[in-house]
């Protein structure tokens, strides 16, 4: 029998790992379940990774991915004209009301860090990625500051089920910019 070529069958198990734990949680996340759901051989899922953290590190990287272009659309951040909170406020608005699985995935798959120390390094470099970004507009505690509350007000939205507020995020936002500008007492 002869060996079929399939180039995209690597991304194709990531993007069914990402529906799989869209669908069912990190809890039913298995080589078995992927397998499936990409319509491969269960060895394939095990060739192209071989624990499911390998998995979980490429969806999650390719989740980030996400954030990252609806950041990159927002060209107002790198803008020194631009009023941040503003911006980063609408940043969250975007991003929250996109595909809510989407959103909801990304942080499972965020906070499966805390279980699991393979996706800890990813996980970071969303959080490094984004303050980066960031640190252009301001000082780099700040912007670890501003990740830190984008976060929090962002999985207060996905776990209250409440709408976002954006005039909140904004007035919160601009709150810890101004506290970020003012001389240490």
């Amino acid at each position: 029998m002869a060996r079929r070529h399939d180039p995209e069958r690597r991304q194709r198990i990531i993007d069914a790992a990402i529906r799989v734990v869209g669908r069912s949680g990190i809890a039913g996340l298995s080589h078995r379940s992927v397998a499936a759901e990409a319509d491969v051989p269960l060895g394939s899922t095990t060739y192209h990774f071989k624990t499911l953290d390998e998995l979980m590190v490429a969806a999650l990287r390719q989740t980030n991915e996400g954030f990252a272009k609806v950041v990159a659309s927002r060209g107002g951040l790198a803008d020194p004209g631009s009023d941040l909170a503003a911006e980063l406020a609408a940043l969250i608005g975007e991003w929250l009301a996109g595909e809510r699985t989407g959103v909801e995935l990304e942080y499972e798959l965020y906070l499966a860090a805390l279980r699991r120390p393979a996706l800890r390094p990813v996980a970071a470099e969303w959080c490094e990625g984004v303050a980066e970004q960031l640190s252009c507009r301001t000082d780099p505690v700040t912007a670890r500051a501003l990740v830190a509350l984008v976060d929090g007000i962002c999985l207060q939205v996905l776990l209250t089920g409440r709408p976002y507020d954006e005039g909140y995020a904004r007035e919160v936002l601009g709150r810890m910019i101004v506290a970020g500008r003012s001389p240490a007492t």
